[in-house]
């Protein structure tokens, strides 16, 4: 089955990915960008082509749809697959040009339009095992935009292959496209209602066998400096310099202890990403992860505490910091029902695959969807060196994730 997904699977991953739909946390509007457009609308089109039932496209950006359950099994658990359209503002989505290295011979890739750039076994080991495989990657330029289309592509295939094969039987299946995961908003407040699922499982993971219940939890924090301005030449005793005030800020920060680049395995951050601004006014974003909710109110408290010492020794400036809630460790919710692990679990067993389940150093739509009633464990795409220009997936994996997916469709429908 695996190998029989594979021409589809390339030949919809190749298409997606060529359009340009990058999210943008600095806009109001839900999706953020309207070119997350260019790629819904053809998602609804194309549920409509395979005999999806019921689809739709919110006003919020989620497309939606139902494979009908097998006759008998209207009454099985609803579960439902998720994937999200939007790529990461992290590095260029713009102008993909993906390439398909046909029966990768095991040598480093280099990647045609910056040589400098090359994947390699040596840097990305779980490449070493894909010798055989045919590898996607995008061009040198930008990232590939794998993360997360493979997932759609995944999701589409197998709901595909389940309406073309009614010998299949299943229980029914919702089929959700979701925008702005990249930026944390990809799960508005209506979709668990508009979802209608018992369950749920986002495919936005890596290697396969992979099976994540428990990720960071996460809080955004905003850091506004308003300086005093003034003309240059006459600036003595007056000009107070925002900028400065925000590098006072990053110094103060613990660089060598609580930051992405010096952490690994449970440990949380405090991560600076975008410092905007002038020397009359300047932002600082920041990203606060930890596994525990008490780590992550220790994160915040700390960026509070340094912003409200930078603005003590300089009474002029107006320093202020806003933390905004994100989302939460889905594992607080799923030890309370560990079924939709558990079977998801077997059935990877199944398959002759191991499963294993990291804590996720990041949070997928099914963190919000877990919180807000839906539990939503995270499933195995394939994607590799995701959110840069070395990103890159096997064909293959994303056949066995589709074929994963079938078999877990069908599972729930046991449970009738």
């Amino acid at each position: 089955m695996r190998q029989e997904f594979a021409e589809v699977l390339e030949a919809r991953l190749v298409s997606y990915v060529q359009i340009d739909t990058q999210s943008d946390e600095s806009s109001p509007t839900a999706p953020s960008t309207d070119k997350q457009y260019d790629l819904l609308n053809p998602l609804a089109e194309e549920l409509g082509a395979i005999g999806a039932q019921d689809v739709r496209l919110t006003d919020y950006g989620a497309v939606l749809a139902t494979v009908p359950a097998s006759e008998g099994l209207e009454d099985a658990p609803v579960v439902a697959f998720l994937a999200h359209v939007d790529t990461a503002p992290a590095f260029s989505g713009t102008g993909v040009k993906p390439i398909v290295h046909r029966n990768y011979d095991g040598a480093p890739i280099v990647l045609p339009d910056d040589p400098a750039r090359i994947i390699s076994p040596e840097t990305s080991p779980y490449l070493a095992e894909k010798k055989g495989d045919d590898i996607i990657t995008a061009s040198g330029l930008t990232l590939l935009g794998a993360d997360d289309k493979a997932g759609v592509a995944v999701v589409m295939t197998m709901a595909e292959h389940l309406l073309r094969n009614p010998a299949l039987r299943h229980g029914p299946v919702r089929i959700c496209f979701t925008p702005d995961e990249e930026i944390g908003r990809g799960v508005h407040a209506d979709l668990p209602g508009d979802l209608q699922a018992d369950i749920a499982y986002t495919l936005d993971g890596g290697q396969p066998g992979e099976i994540d219940y428990e990720t960071f939890s996460a809080d955004k924090a905003l850091v506004r400096i308003e300086g005093v301005s003034i003309h240059t030449g006459t600036a003595k005793d007056e000009l107070v310099n925002a900028l400065h005030l925000a590098a006072k800020i990053t110094e103060m920060l613990p660089q060598v202890t609580r930051t992405p680049e010096t952490t690994e395995g449970r440990e949380g951050f405090i991560h600076l990403y975008a410092l905007r601004g002038t020397a009359a006014a300047a932002e600082m974003h920041f990203i606060l992860r930890d596994f525990e909710l008490d780590g992550l109110a220790a994160h915040g408290a700390l960026v509070e505490q340094i912003a409200a010492a930078v603005a003590a020794t300089e009474p002029r400036a107006v320093i202020t910091c806003e933390i905004t809630p994100q989302y939460r460790n889905m594992r607080y919710w799923l030890e309370d029902d560990t079924r939709p692990v558990d079977l998801a679990l077997e059935v990877c067993r199944g398959m002759g695959i191991e499963p294993f389940s990291p804590p996720i150093r990041g949070g997928t739509d099914g963190s919000r969807l877990t919180e807000m009633g839906v539990p939503a464990p995270n499933l195995f795409t394939g994607m590799q060196n995701l959110h840069g220009p070395l990103e890159w997936i096997s064909v293959q994996d994303m056949g066995t994730a589709t074929e994963f997916c079938v078999k877990l469709a069908q599972r729930w429908g046991e449970e009738a």
